[in-house]
């Protein structure tokens, strides 16, 4: 177990995402590319590239999303997405670049491979 977002748990995040191959997301899934920011302390930086979190910003990107990390640790233990929308109503959460690429993580499904990527990542983290 690695601490949420600490450099070992990138690294675990890194070799689970090389070991997971394809997953066979969506087209709007597949091509959206989004940069985070997460504020706790000193800022993290991530990005979601192909369905999989990598470290770091990359360009391209179509939106930067800024959350704080209680904030998003909580949305991701849950699991429930209306926290999100919450957090963003809140102000906890803003977004620079194009809201509707944000808006339609929402309804976008996940495949099962994709799915089994998270419970991956989940196992390996301690928040």
């Amino acid at each position: 177990m690695a601490q949420f977002l600490s450099q070992s748990w990138f690294d675990q995040v890194a070799a689970l995402n090389a070991q997971s191959g394809e997953l066979n997301l969506p087209p709007s899934l597949d091509s959206l590319v989004l940069n985070a920011t997460v504020e706790q302390g000193a800022p993290t930086l991530l990005h979601l590239k192909h369905g999989k979190i990598h470290q770091g910003h990359t360009d391209g990107a179509v939106s930067t999303i800024t959350i704080d990390g209680d904030t998003l640790s909580n949305i991701i233990q849950t699991g429930d997405t209306s926290l999100a929308i919450e957090a963003f109503m809140m102000g906890m959460i803003r977004v620079d670049g194009d809201m509707s690429a944000v808006m339609a993580l929402q309804s976008a499904k996940p495949s099962p491979e994709q799915k089994a990527l998270f419970k991956q990542i989940l196992a390996v983290t301690q928040f």
